[in-house]
């Protein structure tokens, strides 16, 4: 990169910022959202700069740059999702949420992995990679339908009682680190042969033993952190009395390196971090404020990442798309998790028919998908299909974010409004 395209980068990268900056507040309440825009400029940046500007941080030439990218913004977004859910954790209480996991994201899976591998020709092992990329769904860019922070009266208030918020949320926060085993799945099925010789160790390994671990590891340190910000013995040294949000930093470092370095799944262990905190001291202003600095540079992280993701569109990412590709993307998008989502919360009986219905539609594609693909692709050689799914997972998140963006407010507004017994106005 030379001199010249480093300063085009940096122009572009300061109009694009200043732009969303400003543009959220005069694009209020419209169908236009800032990830929208900020793909948007992206791709005209791309188209400024040129695609040797951009070779650096192309996920084709540089797959790590933009997946450690995705990588921090998730597990800042992961620490912010914790610490606005009010509800407790149990069993009972997160019977949509489990669900979703258990039910919906495996038949997704599946269902991706099938049409992957018999109508867009990939390879078992490409298309299990391409269902695990595509099977989180996003905890940054799903805002307009999630909860939105902490809540003064904890659990019970207005926010916490709307179920689709809480499952959409919970979903996500939990679904990121879910999702990592079958990436395994997909790099066994690519380097390691014959199944027999590796599956029971995968289903011990990585769908057992790392979830465990990290489930285990988020909640003690989160624990521990909790109780030192607010009950710690020497009152002039808890945090949450000199009000140090900072912390809230601190722990996603802290426990998601702790985490990986002991064998389990770093993005787990830092949603649980959140939720033990959270646990502590339910009613503290503490929560709001950590949770307002964790937002602000999720914020910043997020259009980063889709400033590049545009910028790639338009310099040959999307080179490598079919049309049975594209329409894997539509089909995830309009059926596969709609109706999987649905089929799961048949016998939830905290919704309605129309918030089942909506809670299923909802299964926003975005930053976690990157991640995963840039994690899945560095350790795999799967040639020229590797270009495949870089393309399709970009045109799903692209359409995702269109589709959902779009339709956020609308679709929530009809939903408030038959809640309330009003004629609704339909999105």
């Amino acid at each position: 990169m030379t001199d010249l395209d480093i300063e085009r980068v940096y122009l572009a990268a300061g109009i694009a910022l200043l732009a969303a900056a400003m543009l959220p507040r005069l694009i209020k309440d419209r169908a236009i959202t800032a990830p929208m825009l900020m793909l948007g400029v992206g791709a005209l940046g791309g188209l400024v700069i040129g695609p040797t500007g951009l070779r650096a941080v192309s996920p084709l030439s540089h797959p790590a740059v933009i997946g450690h990218l995705a990588e921090l913004c998730v597990i800042v977004a992961l620490m912010g999702v914790g610490l606005a859910i009010d509800r407790p954790l149990n069993w009972r209480t997160w019977g949509s949420t489990w669900r979703l996991l258990l039910i919906a994201m495996p038949l997704s899976i599946a269902a991706v992995a099938v049409f992957g591998w018999w109508a867009a020709a990939l390879t078992p092992a490409a298309a299990a990679l391409l269902a695990a990329v595509l099977a989180p769904t996003d905890p940054v860019l799903a805002s307009d339908v999630q909860v939105e922070g902490p809540t003064p009266g904890g659990p019970g208030s207005a926010e916490e009682d709307d179920e689709v918020r809480f499952a959409l949320t919970s979903e996500a926060g939990l679904n990121d680190a879910l999702a990592f085993p079958f990436v395994y799945l997909a790099i066994f099925l690519a380097t390691e042969g014959s199944a027999r010789t590796w599956l029971a160790g995968w289903f011990a390994g990585e769908l057992v033993a790392k979830i465990a671990i990290g489930a285990f590891v988020g909640s003690i340190v989160g624990d521990l952190l909790g109780r030192g910000m607010f009950r710690f013995p020497v009152k002039d040294a808890r945090l949450a009395d000199r009000g140090e949000p900072i912390v809230a930093l601190a722990a996603v470092f802290a426990v998601y390196g702790l985490t990986e370095l002991v064998g389990g799944y770093g993005f787990l262990a830092v949603f649980a971090c959140a939720l033990a905190i959270r646990r502590i001291e339910r009613d503290s202003g503490y929560h709001e404020q950590m949770h307002g600095l964790v937002e602000q540079l999720e914020h910043i992280l997020t259009l980063v990442v889709l400033l590049l993701l545009g910028a790639a569109l338009t310099t040959g990412l999307l080179a490598a798309l079919t049309w049975q590709g594209a329409a894997l993307g539509v089909l995830l998008v309009f059926v596969f998790r709609p109706v999987a989502a649905w089929l799961s919360l048949q016998r939830c009986r905290e919704m309605d028919r129309n918030e089942r219905a909506v809670t299923a539609f909802f299964g926003v594609r975005g930053i976690g998908s990157l991640y995963y693909a840039s994690y899945g692709l560095t350790r795999t050689d799967l040639g020229s299909q590797a270009e495949t799914i870089w393309a399709i997972a970009a045109f799903t998140i692209v359409l995702s974010v269109i589709v959902h963006g779009a339709s956020a407010g609308a679709v929530m507004r009809y939903l408030e409004d038959a809640r309330e017994g009003k004629q609704p106005t339909p999105p």
